[in-house]
């Protein structure tokens, strides 16, 4: 019995208009006690310096009685630049000033920063405290800056929650004589001076790998190991001075860019249509998904959109109407030669995969590596066409391919006129 694919193109369309007014609107969905799952819209992202202003402040070491050296700037440098990317803001720029032993950070405000107050903003940097690993008389055992990575799990064994710990070599060794020494007594963890959590030592744990069990939510694992992070400085440290930035762009440049952005993809949804007609306009659906998908994935996870982003946005877009040209022109030939729309839909998008396979994999591939070695508004770029590729295949392939068909359904579209062919050699 043939299958009734009619409903398939009005579910994908109430799906992406679901998804653009949530990408463009945002949506709040209370549960539970007062607690509400809530999505940002595009208003509410976060943007860039370049977009809209940020905060420089000036960071200096704390109890020091000499001045740090280079390297240890340098460490310190390059874990505030971690933390920064570990809360996905992107668009920064960490100097080290070696001639006066200061750390200079920019970045961009909060997505719902309103009274653009820099000291609150800088509390998203997370506690510069030095990180301590000691013994009940406040012996210092592990400095944190011996941590190289901290991050919650769940203990199959137990199946409660625990924070993992890695050590770098010298660390692996002083934790390692440290808990031979103190097994069956504890060890407390301070930020500074503040008792952050205290844990028991079961066993002498000598491979530089350590846990902390015990628990009692995934939310309080995260924050231990948040802490454990973000004290992995190699000194204490502190606001020196601090200012505003303004939007390198100028204020009224996001409205000038998302004007210009509707208008553009309006004209291009206009000429898809004009041209290819009923494949056109699926293609405009799809186009809709692709952009939609793409500001989520942005703005759920509060991604730093820079100028660097918009533009892999662009290219996305680009290689999403291009994937649709391909398959529509490919339709369009197998309507020519004599077949039926069916069929004709079927082989296009056969012979058009390969094309669109192969331009988007090596994009996908560009992107995938980029990821991994890219930091800042490099990482921004990166993120973004990562995740257009993903809906240009999601949207301008699988979407597309199931909403043609669905409306070649109705025998009232089954017209090659329809599908830009002039052809009378059609069957129906």
């Amino acid at each position: 019995m043939r299958k009734n694919r009619k409903p398939v193109f009005f579910i994908i369309l109430i799906v992406a208009l679901l998804m653009a007014y949530t990408a463009i609107f945002g949506v709040s969905i209370p549960f539970g006690s007062g607690k509400a799952f809530t999505i940002a819209g595009a208003p509410e992202m976060r943007y860039g310096i370049d977009i809209r202003g940020g905060v420089d402040a000036a960071f200096e070491p704390v109890g020091l009685d000499r001045k740090p050296t280079g390297k240890e700037l340098e460490a310190a440098r390059s874990i505030i630049e971690t933390r920064l990317d570990q809360q996905n803001i992107l668009d920064r720029d960490v100097t080290v000033d070696k001639d006066n032993g200061y750390i200079i950070v920019r970045f961009p405000w909060k997505a719902d920063e309103k009274d653009f107050n820099p000291q609150e903003a800088m509390a998203e940097l997370g506690e510069t405290a030095q990180l301590t690993f000691q013994d009940a008389d406040g012996n210092v055992l592990v400095e944190g800056s011996h941590v190289t990575n901290s991050s919650p799990e769940m203990d199959r064994t137990t199946g409660q929650y625990a924070v993992s710990l890695t050590f770098d070599e010298e660390g692996t060794k002083l934790f390692s004589k440290a808990t031979q020494k103190l097994i069956g007594k504890e060890i407390d963890i301070y930020m500074d001076k503040n008792l952050i959590q205290r844990a028991t030592v079961n066993e002498h744990i000598g491979g530089g790998k350590a846990q902390i069990d015990h628990i009692g939510t995934y939310d309080e694992a995260k924050a231990l190991s948040d802490k454990i992070n973000a004290g992995s400085l190699p000194f204490s440290m502190t606001t020196k001075n601090h200012s505003t930035i303004s939007p390198t762009l100028g204020a009224g440049a996001l409205d000038v860019m998302v004007q210009a952005g509707v208008i553009a993809f309006c004209i291009i949804c206009l000429l898809l249509i004009l041209y290819y007609r009923l494949p056109g306009f699926v293609a405009c659906i799809a186009l809709l998904i692709q952009v939609s998908g793409q500001l989520l994935a942005l703005s759920i996870p509060q991604v730093t959109l820079t100028l660097t982003g918009i533009a892999s946005i662009i290219l996305s877009i680009g290689m999403g109407v291009d994937a649709n040209v391909i398959i529509s022109e490919r339709i369009n030939e197998e309507i020519k030669s004599g077949k039926s729309i069916p069929s004709a839909i079927s082989s296009g998008f056969k012979d058009a995969f390969s094309s669109v396979f192969d331009g988007n994999i090596t994009v996908l591939i560009v992107a995938i590596i980029l990821m991994i070695f890219g930091s800042g508004s490099l990482l921004s770029f990166a993120y973004s066409l990562l995740t257009g590729i993903f809906f240009n295949f999601v949207a301008g392939v699988t979407a597309s391919r199931l909403m043609i068909r669905s409306l070649s359904e109705f025998k009232a579209l089954r017209q090659p006129a329809l599908f830009k062919c002039r052809s009378r050699r059609v069957t129906l």
